[in-house]
C-alpha cells in the first residue's frame, strides 16, 4: 500500500502479471512457449475505485481483447475479494503481448495452437 492506504501502481502491475502467468505460461498450456519468448508491447491501467489491503485477495477477470498474427491484448477487471462479478471494477487494464524469438531477437508469428487457445478467451 502507498501513503494513501491503497494498492500502489507498481504493485497493481505486478498483480496483473501474477494473474496472467498461470493462465498463459504453465507447462500444460498451448501457450507455454511464450514463457521463453514474449514481450510486453503496451500496458494501460485505469483506476476506477480504491483497493485497500483488506480487499484482498483480489478477484482478477481476464480475457483476450484482440488477437493478431504476432500479438494479442489481454483485458483485465480487478475487484475486491467477494465483490459481485457484475459490480463495477476498481481497476480496468490491458496488456498487449507479442510473441518473440529470443535467438533471432525478432517478433515471431503465434503458432496455430497458441492462436486457437487464445481464441477460446476472445471477448464477444
Amino acid at each position: 500500500m502507498d501513503a494513501f492506504q491503497h494498492i500502489n501502481h507498481a504493485r497493481m502491475v505486478t498483480l496483473l502479471e501474477e494473474a496472467r502467468i498461470p493462465w498463459l505460461f504453465l507447462d500444460e498450456r498451448p501457450t507455454v512457449k511464450l514463457r521463453s519468448g514474449c514481450v510486453l508491447a503496451d500496458l494501460r491501467v485505469q483506476y476506477k475505485g480504491q483497493l485497500r489491503h483488506e480487499d484482498s485477495p483480489l478477484d482478477v477477470s481476464m480475457w483476450i481483447d484482440r488477437l493478431r498474427a504476432v500479438d494479442f491484448t489481454v483485458g483485465y477487471e480487478v475487484r475486491a475479494a467477494g465483490a459481485a462479478p457484475d459490480s463495477p471494477p476498481a481497476v480496468v487494464a490491458s496488456t498487449q503481448l507479442a510473441a518473440f524469438d529470443i535467438d533471432t531477437q525478432r517478433l515471431r508469428r503465434l503458432t496455430t495452437e497458441e492462436r486457437d487457445y487464445l481464441a477460446l478467451w476472445l471477448a464477444d
